[in-house]
């Protein structure tokens, strides 16, 4: 088993975990958030639903300034519906799969630049933005859990049992 498809499979794993966590979104709640220094639901549940197309901004861009002098150069489209955000993960599952397969482990190995107003806030291997940008997936996705949770919203079984889904993954 090669390094890119132990890549593919850990994103197969992660995006189940994610599309059970989006099926329980509600609707019409995009600005709440439990504290004034709290993202709000509604990018949050938009970042969790797109963060696999990082990997493909990884893979075929050699950097990505996160905030451009110039202003943000994208936004995605709003998506406020559960259906609307598992197609958005669908959307950029497929990107993320492309782009693996479109690269080798080399490759991989080449420097990517994360940027900040022009200036270089991170420079890692491909590589390791790669599993950093799952990692931190994980981590926003188990935000967006307690975020269900103060809404009264179903919290599904993610790693494990939740309180609302008995099932074991």
């Amino acid at each position: 088993m090669t390094f890119i498809s132990r890549l593919v499979d850990e994103l197969e794993r992660e995006s189940a975990r994610t599309i059970r966590v989006l099926e329980q979104v509600p609707p019409q709640q995009a600005a709440w958030k439990p504290h004034d220094r709290s993202m709000e639901f509604g990018p949050l549940v938009q970042m969790v639903a797109t963060m696999p197309s990082w990997v493909a901004m990884i893979v075929t861009m050699d950097e990505l300034d996160i905030a451009p002098k110039h202003g943000p150069q994208h936004a995605p489209p709003p998506a406020d519906t559960a259906a609307q955000l598992i197609e958005a993960h669908a959307k950029a599952m497929e990107g993320a799969r492309g782009a693996l397969a479109s690269t080798d482990e080399a490759f991989l190995q080449t420097p990517w630049r994360l940027l900040r107003g022009g200036e270089v806030a991170l420079e890692l291997p491909r590589h390791e933005m790669i599993r950093d940008t799952i990692n931190h997936w994980a981590h926003h996705r188990g935000q967006l859990t307690v975020y269900l949770r103060l809404l009264g919203a179903r919290v599904p079984s993610v790693y494990g049992p939740s309180a609302d889904d008995s099932r074991v993954l």
